[in-house]
């Protein structure tokens, strides 16, 4: 699937779109990623679907962002926002998984002029910000300096070290491919290492972000999806189930046989929940 790039007011993003006249999912990742995450499944969505995947600047991005680019979460959500408007994409199903979940749930509390629908898919959520033992290990990281950074995730290079819980093993139990791709720009654009350190400290300092975002979605009038890894290690399967009673027009799909990152580990099984969704 080829990229495409649009300058915005953080700096140049790219993403796949499908096009097509079907209609429009916008698929969100999270931290360390990239637009591959959705691979998977938009291969098979976008028979019926205009499919729009940006790589957001959350460390596994190819284009360094500009020095004074607010990239804390709060600043990547309105990022998303603004590349709706860009677009001029209109009632959209706004699709997020891990960390791309958090920043589905600030749109919403932000009003979400432009989306339709919501798809939450096992993310982090109340007080599971940074999420587990991946997320409290990266944020650790961020005290780092951007040099030393890169060093830390130079051993990425290693399965071993990808697979264990602190780091990717407890996120995708088939995605090995992915994570070693997403974490080369880290290991080889200093200003890529910059952004990333900027992003991690961002997350340090607000941990309390999603709690406070909890507070507005039982507002969201909206119909609502949440679909969680049913042995999630690292999102609590609790958390789906609370998501799904705050929302008014919420409902819960598990899904077995994945981790966290359920786009790499069960690509159809979340097609077809998110086409039957969508066709509501």
């Amino acid at each position: 699937m080829s990229m495409k790039e649009i300058e915005l007011s953080a700096g140049t993003v790219e993403y796949a779109d499908t096009g097509g006249s079907g209609p429009t999912l916008v698929l969100l990742h999270g931290l360390m990623m990239d637009a591959s995450l959705w691979d998977g499944p938009i291969a098979d969505l976008a028979v019926d679907h205009r499919c729009v995947a940006p790589t957001l600047p959350l460390g596994a991005h190819r284009r360094a962002m500009h020095a004074d680019a607010d990239l804390s979460l709060a600043g990547v959500a309105r990022l998303v926002t603004e590349l709706l408007d860009r677009l001029d994409l209109h009632d959209v199903t706004l699709v997020g998984n891990d960390t791309g979940g958090a920043l589905v749930q600030l749109i919403m509390g932000e009003g979400a002029a432009r989306v339709g629908r919501v798809v939450l898919a096992s993310c982090d959520a109340f007080d599971n910000f940074p999420p587990g033992l991946t997320g409290k290990t990266l944020v650790l990281c961020g005290r780092l300096s951007p040099r030393m950074f890169g060093l830390f995730m130079q051993q990425m290079r290693l399965r071993p070290l990808r697979r264990l819980p602190i780091t990717f093993g407890w996120l995708t139990m088939r995605g090995d491919a992915a994570t070693a791709r997403w974490t080369k720009p880290v290991m080889r654009q200093p200003e890529i290492r910059r952004d990333a350190v900027r992003v991690l400290r961002a997350a340090a300092a607000d941990t309390g972000l999603l709690l406070a975002a909890a507070k507005s979605l039982p507002s969201f009038d909206r119909p609502a999806l949440v679909v969680w890894a049913s042995g999630d290690r690292v999102m609590p399967p609790e958390h789906g189930r609370r998501l799904a009673e705050l929302l008014p027009y919420g409902r819960l799909v598990e899904i077995a046989d994945t981790y966290t990152l359920i786009p790499l580990d069960q690509p159809a099984r979340l097609a077809q929940v998110i086409r039957e969704f969508s066709a509501l």
